[in-house]
């Protein structure tokens, strides 16, 4: 089984967005660390913790609304490259001033822009791909995102109690490095067109708006719940997960934290192409309730053994298999069924709920950890976690029946 030859024959730029993908994850140690940063280096406690987070995804929403929406009426390629410079100035200036509440508010800054630029790559990516390779397309770039994050994690736990500024400076030098491979390698963006049953789904619908567009479908309502669903749960992995490990380990609590990290990215390395081999030709639905049902093994084996170091790494691996199903695909399952002229917008709108959703969630541990100590904060997120499962199976069901094209077998895309 050769698991490289299945991410060849797409167009240059799909590579080059993905090497300037694997680059940047190379610096990618700011946002994992951030509750340990707050509670270690600020000396902020949980419940504070949880409305400061919350509080910054809060804000994250509609600016991430506002890079879908430059996306559709901008170039998605420049969108991407003023984004990544603001997040080099921020992170660069945090490396050479003392830590304090302005270099707080850089880092968040820093995390804002990259945040904003989801939007614009998922279009980008989208345009330059055929139907039939967006699986493949998204899988690469997922992959090499993770490649770059690799060693971050271990190398930022490392350095985390000593020297977080030259944390701070790689993440500033990684992010540039990008920009220079974006800037001068990505020429063309001129959207592919496709003509069969597979794409009609994706037929621009120019003077429309979102709303419209989600009114109009709304599986992808659905959708956009469940994955929000899923990515708040998925917190709990940089929020739960690290205060209890500090809590049981003291300082050496960075490090295993950082370590156990770095499995999850060493997991999505070794399973993505495995993954995307064996089940590439599954839906995504049935993928994204796989992925959910595995987040919640994952996490009920790190609660049952919470103070056992190995079961950590076992608890990390269960889950990341889980979030490769998942991950891999959220964007081809968006990309199939939104209108081209809307992908910016109607990916701003998913991850402006998605950040809305993850909050309050965030908020709820926070309370319940504050209150009632981890036990009870970790099944009330359980407790979720089983519902959005139940949710993940109406939306499959749901999507048979509004996009009947897409699971039809044999289809081939094509150039118009």
């Amino acid at each position: 089984m050769n698991l490289i030859s299945q991410y060849r024959g797409m167009k240059r730029e799909v590579y080059i967005l993905a090497f300037g993908r694997l680059v940047t994850g190379l610096g990618a140690m700011i946002w994992p660390m951030m509750t340990l940063i707050l509670s270690r280096k600020m000396g902020i406690d949980a419940g504070r913790i949880s409305w400061i987070l919350a509080a910054v995804m809060i804000l994250m929403a509609p600016a991430v609304y506002l890079g879908g929406r430059l996306a559709d009426i901008t170039s998605k390629k420049y969108t991407i490259v003023i984004l990544d410079l603001i997040s080099v100035v921020c992170y660069g200036a945090a490396a050479f001033l003392p830590m304090s509440r302005g270099v707080i508010v850089l880092l968040f800054t820093g995390s804002l822009c990259q945040n904003m630029e989801h939007p614009p790559y998922h279009a980008l990516i989208s345009d330059l791909t055929l139907t039939a390779d967006r699986d493949r397309a998204f899988s690469l770039q997922y992959l090499c995102a993770n490649f770059g994050l690799l060693l971050a994690p271990t190398v930022s736990g490392i350095l985390f109690v000593d020297h977080l500024n030259i944390v701070f400076l790689i993440n500033s030098i990684s992010i540039f490095s990008s920009v220079v491979l974006i800037f001068f390698g990505v020429r063309d963006t001129v959207p592919l067109i496709e003509t069969d049953q597979t794409s009609v789904y994706q037929k621009g619908r120019k003077g429309e708006s979102v709303i419209t567009v989600l009114r109009t479908n709304p599986v992808i309502i659905l959708f956009i719940l469940v994955m929000s669903g899923y990515f708040a749960m998925y917190q709990m992995y940089t929020y739960l997960m690290p205060l209890d490990i500090s809590a049981i380990h003291g300082d050496r609590g960075a490090l295993i934290y950082g370590s156990v990290t770095s499995v999850n990215c060493l997991v999505v390395v070794v399973f993505t192409p495995v993954i995307n081999r064996l089940v590439g030709d599954k839906p995504e639905t049935v993928r994204i309730i796989s992925g959910i049902m595995l987040l919640f093994a994952g996490f009920l084996m790190f609660l049952l053994f919470i103070s056992q170091i190995p079961v950590y790494y076992i608890s990390m691996i269960i889950l990341t298999i889980g979030e490769v199903l998942t991950l891999t695909s959220e964007s081809p399952y968006m990309s199939k069924r939104v209108p081209s002229t809307h992908r910016g917008r109607v990916n701003g709108a998913y991850t402006f709920i998605r950040t809305a959703v993850t909050s309050i969630v965030t908020l709820i541990a926070g309370a319940m950890y504050s209150a009632f100590g981890s036990m009870t904060a970790w099944i009330c997120m359980l407790s979720l976690t089983i519902g959005f499962i139940m949710l993940a199976v109406l939306m499959d069901r749901a999507d048979r029946k509004a996009y009947p094209n897409l699971y039809e077998t044999g289809v081939q895309a094509r150039i118009q």
